[in-house]
């Protein structure tokens, strides 16, 4: 039996018991249904049972049958002003895309590598996580990944070889592409699900600044220390490979495009007013100016903008492509959150973890972040936040802890499971080059997992404490 199946049917017996069997002592009787809900979309989330999407829908079917919350509140608890940063953010990375901008910043970092595998290495990871802070993960890989082989093609790699470089290159850009994703808000879908969960648990908004203040340093750390992790697993001191001939493998025309001089300062704009938005907001309506009116500003630029081609900068058959599932996915962990706090089933989950209270929050902060790291090698980023966070924001209650201190290196987590090639596109994609040996890629990936433990909560603690 696949794991899908047993995910299915142990999703749905955890759902039936909960209908079926008394709710523990000291449980209100609407959280006993909702605990249900959690179990049946945890298994299914995680085992990918059913679509994620799909998955997604079962609040807006549960709740109100349960008379936890009826349809016109579950509904409305899909909703969340941060579907438009995502969808507006997703816009502009399908422009980027289109008009070749994202190759032109990845190819100016590679003609700057220095003239040994390592720098080259570093190079290109630091490429990679530049360009997932602005496009999607997964979509970085795709980018990185042709140019990454042309590379080792023109170096005299093998197409079955698996140490040194040819493997090293792999491999960091799907870790980088992971670790990039993290320093914005629109880095990954993960970030925008994890800030929306948290509003909505814990009143807790965080700003497209405010993440990026906590989220980049891990970043500037992670993918240094990531580079230098891969290079002793991957032996790079002992390569002959010769970086500067597999550069010249790689061309790309001097001259700027009409389309993409057009579409840099949209994105230049969008970005300044983004972290500029704090101070900016004042000059507004209350609640006037977000990251998502922002977002939703630069992504109508786009389909007004004309490209110089004759064309606007992004037509409505290209901006469909963006991953509309996902804001249905994003949706449904909302409505699940809503769920718990609406029956009570958050405030009794709290309750149960106040015996925590008694652990340095430190140690809770370390033991949190690393159960996240191990639940996201095996289930998707998305699932993970949106099943363990609203867990986080009950025990942040129970401790009445700083929500950034153990809420926002939870969410931060989420992405960062790199161990395992399977859960997220980077990771598939640097498997299918065939240039992967299991053994290293398990072995780096499980030093930078247990490096980035530390490295998350010292992080978050550090920029919070300052």
């Amino acid at each position: 039996m696949t794991a899908r199946r047993i995910g299915f049917w142990v999703g749905i017996a955890g759902f039936l018991a909960t209908l079926i069997l008394p709710a523990p002592g000291g449980m209100p009787a609407a959280a006993w249904p909702a605990a249900g809900l959690v179990w049946l979309m945890a298994a299914w989330w995680m085992t990918d049972a059913l679509p994620l999407s799909a998955t997604a829908m079962l609040p807006f079917l549960v709740l109100p049958l349960t008379g936890v919350a009826d349809a016109n509140k579950t509904a409305a608890a899909y909703y969340s002003p941060i579907m438009f940063l995502f969808v507006g953010g997703a816009f502009l990375a399908l422009a980027i895309e289109r008009t070749g901008l994202h190759r032109r910043l990845a190819l100016f970092i590679m003609r700057h590598a220095g003239l040994t595998p390592g720098r080259l290495l570093l190079a290109v990871m630091s490429a990679t996580a530049i360009l997932s802070m602005m496009i999607s993960n997964t979509s970085t890989a795709l980018i990185m990944m042709p140019m990454a082989l042309a590379m080792l093609a023109a170096g005299g790699v093998r197409e079955d070889e698996t140490g040194g470089i040819a493997g090293a290159l792999p491999m960091g850009i799907a870790f980088a592409a992971s670790i990039g994703g993290l320093g914005t808000m629109v880095g990954t879908p993960t970030n925008a699900i994890a800030a929306g969960l948290l509003e909505k648990s814990l009143g807790l908004k965080i700003t497209f600044l405010e993440w990026s203040l906590y989220a980049m340093p891990v970043v500037l750390i992670g993918v240094p220390l990531a580079a230098l992790i891969i290079a002793r697993v991957q032996r790079l001191g002992q390569d002959r490979f010769d970086p500067a001939a597999a550069r010249a493998a790689i061309s790309h025309t001097d001259a700027w495009s009409i389309p993409e001089r057009r579409l840099l300062p949209v994105v230049v704009l969008a970005f300044l007013a983004w972290i500029t938005q704090p101070w900016l907001e004042g000059l507004f309506p209350k609640g006037g100016l977000t990251d998502g009116t922002i977002a939703a500003a630069a992504g109508l630029v786009l389909f007004i903008l004309p490209d110089g081609t004759g064309r606007k900068m992004l037509n409505w058959h290209e901006a469909n492509r963006a991953p509309w599932d996902v804001v249905l996915m994003f949706g449904g962990g909302l409505a699940m959150a809503m769920g718990m706090t609406e029956s009570g089933l958050a405030a009794w989950l709290g309750q149960m973890l106040l015996p925590l209270a008694d652990v340095p929050l430190p140690i809770v902060a370390l033991a949190l972040v690393a159960f996240v790291i191990v639940v996201t090698e095996f289930a998707s980023n998305i699932a993970t936040a949106s099943g363990i966070l609203p867990v986080v924001a009950a025990l942040v209650v129970a401790l009445g802890a700083d929500p950034i201190l153990l809420a926002l290196p939870a969410a931060i987590a989420s992405t960062w499971g790199v161990m395992l090639p399977a859960g997220t596109g980077p990771k598939a994609l640097a498997w299918s080059t065939r240039h992967i040996a299991m053994g290293n890629m398990i072995r780096a990936g499980l030093m930078l997992d247990v490096a980035g433990v530390f490295l998350i909560v010292g992080v978050v603690w550090g920029v919070a404490l300052i």
